[in-house]
């Protein structure tokens, strides 16, 4: 299971460049045709927006895997491993229950939108707020799995603070070149 995760979240990943790409082309190919050529490409705006929204959300998947969202765990990282266990399940049944608001409401409003065509696109809008539901699903899937984790004794005692201090944590970087 471990690895289908990890393998999910490298494709992940991997489309987030993909998509970062296009955004990048689009909107420099965009510049230069209206100061170079008087002229534009109409999808450009809309095509980086959404695949601007759907990098976000399939980044907060990847994040929340690979624990390195923002947080303070002041508190948290003063408990013991019994009471840093605690906390471990009652903040993952708060982000499951988040997670099943997003996958409700995202839900709902794909099926509003599904109809409503986008203005120069003219794809489903649908499509645009899909990225909800594939964040609550996929994000659920990885809470869940850790929850599994903690359950079997799998996951390590390092593993239970589920968040990052400051971005500097993150860094590979040697002290010296910060």
């Amino acid at each position: 299971m471990d690895r289908l995760i990890d393998h999910l979240c490298k494709l992940i990943k991997i489309i987030m460049v993909v998509f970062l790409a296009v955004m990048v082309v689009l909107v420099f190919g965009n510049v230069v045709l209206r100061y170079g050529f008087n002229s534009g490409l109409a999808v450009s705006d809309e095509l980086s927006r959404w695949l601007f929204v759907w990098i976000t959300f399939m980044g907060a998947v990847v994040a929340m895997r690979e624990g390195t969202h923002l947080g303070t765990d002041t508190l948290i990282s003063r408990l013991s491993v019994r009471g840093q266990k605690i906390c471990f399940v009652i903040a993952n049944l708060l982000m499951l229950f988040c997670c099943a608001l997003l996958a409700k409401g995202a839900w709902q409003i794909v099926g509003m939108n599904m109809a409503t065509k986008s203005p120069v696109m003219e794809l489903s809008e649908g499509l645009f707020y899909g990225c909800g539901i594939f964040a609550a699903v996929t994000g659920g899937a990885v809470l869940i799995y850790k929850m599994w984790q903690l359950s079997t004794g799998q996951l390590k005692d390092s593993e239970l603070i589920g968040v990052r201090e400051s971005e500097e944590d993150t860094l590979d970087l040697p002290t010296a070149q910060r």
